[in-house]
């Protein structure tokens, strides 16, 4: 299964909410997510990994503070508080939740 950028984002855009499920197929879920000034997202209950489409910004993860860009991957493990901040309107990724409720065992 291929699904371009462009129809996700086409799929976001038509859903009129800031995320969108686009993929799902045992645990993994994928969806395009692209907030509006602020991200209030809260901690999820599995692993997830985000890989940037667009836009630049910084990334909040736990007390972490990292800048983020296109094509650039990031990994929270279940319930970890995080956030993006100071994005730039463009900003859209791509997030995979994958795993058991709790996150995988290291």
């Amino acid at each position: 299964m291929k699904v371009s950028k462009a129809e996700a984002l086409s799929r976001l855009a038509d859903s009129g909410k800031l995320f969108q499920e686009i993929f799902k197929h045992g645990s993994l879920y994928v969806e395009v997510y692209k907030p509006e000034k602020v991200d209030l997202q809260q901690p999820h209950t599995r692993d997830e990994i985000y890989v940037v489409i667009s836009g630049t910004g910084e990334f909040l993860m736990d007390t972490e503070r990292t800048a983020f860009a296109p094509g650039d991957f990031l990994f929270v493990p279940a319930g970890v508080v995080h956030r993006f901040e100071n994005f730039s309107d463009d900003f859209v990724t791509w997030v995979f939740f994958y795993g058991p409720e709790g996150g995988e065992k290291p």
